[in-house]
């Protein structure tokens, strides 16, 4: 992990204790099935896993994802608009909806969960501005603006789950980050044709320069040798970032967060394998884990536990 990147971490860390029946508040109902309906409809993968946390947890994590999800909307209408994205005007409803004066569905849920949990605002800041960045023409030179880009838009998710999975040990951070790091570096490899017919090209250029890979190439969908080689490459570090943030599993509660965390991390792993399987092939067809084997993963944690 570069040094810029280590520098973005909290410098404060200070225990939370959310109160036991949060959830049950009557006048949140609403909002948390709103936000468990989001999770759901939007989130398979996470609302497979989260089965294994206690209600109070799932609803804050729910409300977390529907949080996420809104900003990745906001700016998808943005872009369907034509309009640059406008994160200032997020930042403006973050604060509204922080206050209790938001009439978005999820927003009441969302705003106890941030109290609960001590959420900070700066890392809901720091969501809307990557996704800001994931809304216009990119390009990425390097591992260190990979890692950064990586760290908006994804990191920043796990660190703020790691208040609600009750990570206590700041030193763990990093695990949390990798996992960040793992997860939307996949998301790249398995998305390489689509983020490229939207302008976006995340994989660096100076790993497409080192395996020869061109713009054309990806224009074109060409499966060849460069191309495995390069994708074996990013494949290796997604699973030393998976590998890296296992290590700071043991530091989450023992109540579920620890075992959803393993779960979400392996199946999310298991898109790299699928793309393995597929020879590499990430333009004819998105690539992604079947149901079945989604079932045999999370077998295969709770036995190892």
């Amino acid at each position: 992990m570069t040094p810029a990147l280590l520098e973005k971490l909290p410098r404060a860390w200070p225990p939370v204790a959310p109160a036991p029946g949060w959830h049950r508040d009557p006048a949140l109902a609403p909002a948390l099935a709103a936000c468990r309906q989001a999770t759901r409809t939007h989130a398979t993968s996470f609302f497979f896993a989260s089965r294994l946390l206690p209600a109070r947890k799932k609803s804050a994590a729910y409300a977390l994802y529907a949080f996420c999800r809104w900003v990745d909307d906001a700016f998808d209408e943005i872009e369907h608009a034509r309009q640059p994205p406008d994160a200032a005007a997020l930042a403006r409803t973050l604060d509204e909806i922080l206050a209790g004066r938001s009439p978005l569905p999820f927003a009441p849920a969302f705003a106890a969960m941030t109290r609960e949990h001590g959420i900070e605002r700066d890392w809901c800041r720091d969501l809307i501005e990557g996704c800001a960045r994931d809304r216009v023409p990119l390009r990425l030179r390097d591992l260190a603006e990979l890692e950064v880009y990586c760290y908006y838009v994804a990191s920043v998710v796990g660190i703020m789950m790691s208040r609600i999975f009750g990570l206590r040990d700041a030193s763990l951070l990093p695990r949390a980050v990798e996992m960040g790091l793992a997860m939307q570096l996949t998301n790249i490899l398995r998305d390489v044709r689509e983020d490229y017919e939207r302008g976006r090209i995340y994989l660096p250029a100076e790993d497409l320069a080192r395996f020869g890979v061109t713009e054309e190439q990806l224009r074109a969908g060409r499966v060849d040798e460069s191309w495995r080689a390069l994708m074996r490459f990013e494949i290796a570090r997604a699973r030393a970032w998976y590998a890296g943030a296992e290590l700071g599993l043991p530091g989450l509660d023992g109540d579920g967060s620890r075992m959803t965390a393993r779960v979400m991390g392996r199946l999310y792993a298991g898109i790299l394998d699928e793309i393995e399987k597929h020879d590499y092939d990430v333009f004819s067809a998105r690539r992604y884990v079947p149901t079945p084997r989604k079932c045999v993963i999370l077998a295969q944690c709770l036995a190892g536990a």
